[in-house]
């Protein structure tokens, strides 16, 4: 039964060694023409296609019933939906749709709890990405937001009296 587990037919060999060649230059073919935004953090649309190339390369390297010609198909047709959404967002409905929009976690030094549950940031979390912005004191704090990536960016000066630029801050969710 043990020997089960590592052996291995020669066509088996051969068919997953080719299918996994294929599948891996057609994903590289495929992003220099969709953009690197095929595999970026920018939004839960942009991650599910992450997940479905993941699940298709996995099916197409190691399943004997999905072929090469089938997965470089459906693969591209990721690919197409991707660039399709991607100008699609042009539409503020379709945006809203697609997009995250990024949250105040903290408007100068007050710290919004409410937005901190909604976000699911913890204080420690927060506190965390505070000293990785080397904020020393709470009054250089003009805005932390969190990102529709998942990241939180801490804008902050050490001169207090500077505003912070409205563009900055357009799109945030208060």
């Amino acid at each position: 039964m043990i020997q089960k587990l590592f052996t291995i037919s020669t066509e088996s060999f051969f068919f997953i060694f080719f299918c996994a060649v294929g599948i891996y230059f057609a994903i590289i073919l495929f992003t220099k023409i969709a953009g690197k935004r095929s595999f970026s953090k920018m939004s839960s649309f942009d991650f599910a296609m992450t997940v479905a190339i993941g699940s298709v390369v996995a099916t197409v390297i190691l399943s004997s019933t999905i072929n090469l010609t089938q997965g470089l198909l459906g693969l591209g047709m990721l690919y197409i939906l991707q660039m399709s959404v991607a100008l699609l967002r042009r539409f503020n409905w379709i945006q809203k749709i697609v997009d995250n929009k990024p949250l105040l976690l903290m408007d100068g030094e007050n710290i919004l709890e409410d937005n901190l549950r909604k976000a699911r940031v913890t204080k420690s979390d927060l506190r965390a990405k505070l000293r990785e912005a080397n904020v020393i004191e709470f009054s250089e704090i003009k805005a932390v937001v969190f990102e529709t990536t998942g990241d939180i960016s801490v804008l902050h000066t050490t001169e207090p009296s500077k505003d912070l630029n409205d563009f900055l801050m357009k799109d945030v969710e208060v």
